[in-house]
């Protein structure tokens, strides 16, 4: 198996943990609040992480200079947006809608990479993309709508504009961070991965750990408080993001986004063997079509 799938379906899994874990969190915090929880928990796994790898491989730290460093600035913020937008959509009755339309940041982040990278991709790899976000979007949506009409007026409800906008905005973290792997040409790609991943992390950390301080004081505290159920968001996103940042330094961005839509079929899993959840058959069908998605991008 190629590094970058591994480590492309290895992030998905955390994903799909991860965000189990900060919806819950959203309860007890503010939609800020809840979102700086993975930056900050998240940056003392993230050293932990580069110091092992480091340590294992005796390679040597890259330079960062001014244009990598902006590029991780940019990735940073857009991802911060991003996961705003998507703890956003969890609001009431929301929450499937939104997630469902979040979820086409892999054909948003295809476009984003030929206009913006120059990368292209063979008929059946869009055949491939376009598959695995109508088999998301059908499987997020059954009950929530019953025909194309609905799906439609859907998508203009609050919930499913936050989920578009942070798809957008995770397809152009992934274009940002590999543009960022790309300018740095590390010598072992994913030590300079692991290094963005901290650099990145430091810039989140400070970024919405400020706006939260001159907006939220109050909310800062509670940040702090709720550390016990706050830990294992930050630890959950330093191990997805340092495999999300591994695979875009190994591969096109459409092709890890694409390959990230598993993270469907690992919630299905883990409903139907951890919370003992029966599997519909309409489930079934679409976590095959998820799969054959995969298949087809990767064969293309």
């Amino acid at each position: 198996m190629p590094l970058w799938l591994g480590a492309t379906l290895t992030a998905a899994l955390f994903q799909c943990w991860r965000t189990a874990l900060q919806q819950k969190l959203r309860g007890a915090l503010s939609l800020n609040a809840a979102a700086v929880v993975r930056y900050l928990y998240g940056l003392p796994p993230g050293l932990a992480l580069l110091a092992g790898w480091w340590w294992a491989t005796g390679g040597t730290l890259p330079a960062f200079g001014p244009q990598v460093l902006a590029l991780c600035a940019v990735g940073g913020l857009l991802q911060i947006f991003g996961t705003v937008l998507l703890i956003a959509s969890f609001a009431p009755r929301g929450f499937a809608v939104g997630t469902a339309y979040s979820k086409t940041e892999a054909l948003q982040g295809a476009i984003f990479a030929i206009i913006l990278l120059g990368e292209h991709l063979s008929p059946l790899a869009w055949a491939g993309i376009g598959l695995g976000v109508l088999a998301v979007l059908w499987l997020s949506l059954a009950g929530q709508v019953s025909g194309l009409h609905q799906a439609l007026r859907a998508t203009a409800q609050p919930a499913a504009l936050c989920g578009i906008a942070a798809g957008a905005c995770f397809g152009l973290t992934g274009i940002a961070i590999r543009a960022a792997n790309q300018e740095l040409a590390a010598p072992d790609p994913v030590l300079g991965a692991l290094c963005t991943l901290v650099v990145t992390n430091v810039m989140q950390t400070v970024m919405q750990g400020g706006w939260l301080l001159a907006r939220e004081p109050a909310s800062l505290g509670q940040v702090f408080r709720n550390w016990r159920n706050a830990a294992p968001v930050g630890l959950l996103s330093a191990l997805g993001s340092a495999c999300w940042f591994t695979g875009f330094a190994l591969a096109p961005v459409a092709l890890v986004r694409s390959v990230g839509q598993v993270e469907i079929v690992f919630t299905l899993a883990f409903g139907r063997w951890y919370l003992r959840e029966p599997i519909k058959p309409r489930d079934a069908a679409g976590a095959v079509l998820i799969v054959l998605s995969v298949v087809l991008v990767l064969l293309g």
